[in-house]
């Protein structure tokens, strides 16, 4: 099981780096291809942040989500009891974060199924987990190509906590 490397009230922004970009090439970096660092900056949660400056933010993240390839490869069937715990497996298995949009579909999922009562079937005895699996790799598809970064800006605007649904894993790409 992966750690946290920062708490749930601490917030992760992505932020580039091109200076660094800049010295790899001069010291003979890799095929003239301009490369971007992500660097982590956290700031605490109580700050509130301009519009601008989520704006930004957002940005960066989705440039950044952008450049995650999505994976080919299935390792192997993960069985879950919820959308939640499948993704949670999904993000360790493969080292790869989910899209804030996919990580608060799936509680939106979790929620709608809990609220019929169901919440005591697993997920896995409901749809295959290699569908289950599957339709996640496509929402999340989905989102890291074509989400707005206008739109979460303001989805993280209005929600104080979005950062709890943003995947503290971050590949090397």
């Amino acid at each position: 099981m992966s750690k946290r490397p920062v708490q749930w009230n601490d917030q992760v922004d992505l932020v580039s780096s091109d200076d660094e970009a800049a010295d790899m090439e001069a010291d003979g970096g890799s095929s003239g291809q301009k490369q971007t660092t992500y660097v982590f900056n956290y700031q605490p949660a109580d700050e509130k942040p301009s519009e601008d400056r989520m704006v930004r933010r957002a940005k960066m993240y989705q440039e950044y989500m952008k450049k995650v390839p999505v994976p080919c490869q299935r390792g192997s069937i993960i069985l879950c009891n919820s959308w939640m715990g499948l993704a949670k497996s999904i993000k360790e298995l493969y080292g790869q974060p989910l899209h804030y949009l996919t990580n608060i579909l799936l509680k939106q999922w979790d929620q709608a199924r809990f609220e019929t009562g169901e919440d005591y079937q697993p997920l896995d005895t409901i749809i295959h987990p290699l569908k289950a699996e599957a339709t996640i790799w496509f929402v999340e598809d989905v989102h890291r190509r074509t989400a707005s970064y206008h739109q979460l800006s303001k989805l993280w605007l209005g929600d104080p906590v979005h950062h709890a649904f943003i995947d503290p894993i971050f590949p090397k790409i």
